[in-house]
């Protein structure tokens, strides 16, 4: 499997990172996992396009992590034609945002099929909303889910994803939690958002402070990877955004209590994960 970081930013624009979102291509099973803010130009840049997903999993309903989910609607009924299904899986809830955004695309819906002959129906995006220890199929890829806590976002879900032998845990924003031991254990790679609590807590806001309450710090994401028997720490949705040149500080921080491969970088890094990698 390929994991492309489409978009490793935060609520805070970014002129350099795109909204939280990954992409996964497992052969050619291509599945995004949210759909932050520029999340289309950032899978054109990582050799996809919304024509081509075969689902999208949505871990939780902040809008940093779905607000541009309408334009990955859009310009998947655009290039399929209207003639394919999007699948959008997520927690409770999700069906109504999703219903939602159509609603609010009425106007652009009714233009482009008085435009275009080809376009006889609105969108097509089939959605189930998900809850803990489901299990389902994309394709050849084995789906299965457990809850993680963000709270007050609830539910909140993580996934973990299987393809011929590998294995990647996208657990979304939480702490460390049940869900996300049992979703990251003796995984290929472990995909999590991070703060940097030490820099975090040094922000003279309110706001910034209520961070700390509900997300995984550096520390915490690299002890839960050790815990779990995860190969590959993949650091994303990093607060506050690192440059380049911090990259080996960050990565430092966390090699003290994991001795895998840590991973973290701009928009687009891709990690590879091939059958048969040693298990420790």
């Amino acid at each position: 499997m390929e994991i492309v970081l489409t978009g490793t930013g935060s609520p805070l624009p970014d002129a350099n990172r795109a909204g939280p979102s990954t992409l996964v291509k497992a052969g050619d099973t291509h599945i995004l996992v949210d759909a932050g803010r520029g999340v289309v130009m950032r899978m054109a840049g990582g050799g996809s396009l919304p024509a081509f997903l075969a689902a999208v999993l949505v871990t939780h309903l902040h809008s940093d992590h779905i607000c541009d989910l309408n334009d990955v609607i859009t310009t998947h009924w655009i290039m399929t034609q209207g003639n394919v299904a999007l699948p959008v899986f997520g927690p409770a809830g999700t069906a109504q945002f999703v219903e939602r955004q159509l609603h609010a695309l009425e106007a652009d819906i009714g233009y482009r099929i008085e435009h275009h002959d080809v376009l006889t129906r609105g969108p097509n995006v089939e959605v189930t909303e998900v809850e803990p220890d489901d299990q389902f199929a994309v394709n050849d890829v084995q789906v299965s889910t457990a809850a993680t806590v963000h709270a007050p976002a609830r539910p909140t879900i993580g996934y973990r994803l299987e393809h011929n032998g590998t294995t990647v845990a996208l657990v979304g924003d939480t702490l460390p939690c049940p869900g996300v031991d049992t979703l990251a254990a003796d995984v290929d790679a472990y995909v999590q958002t991070v703060i940097r609590r030490d820099l975090v807590e040094l922000i003279p806001n309110d706001m910034v402070q209520d961070i700390l309450d509900y997300h995984s710090g550096v520390v915490e994401a690299a002890q839960t990877a050790a815990r779990v028997g995860a190969r590959r720490l993949v650091l994303t949705h990093m607060v506050p955004a690192p440059t380049a040149e911090q990259y080996p500080e960050w990565i430092a921080r966390a090699a003290e209590h994991f001795d895998g491969e840590i991973v973290i970088g701009d928009d687009l890094t891709t990690v590879t994960t091939e059958q048969g990698e040693a298990h420790g």
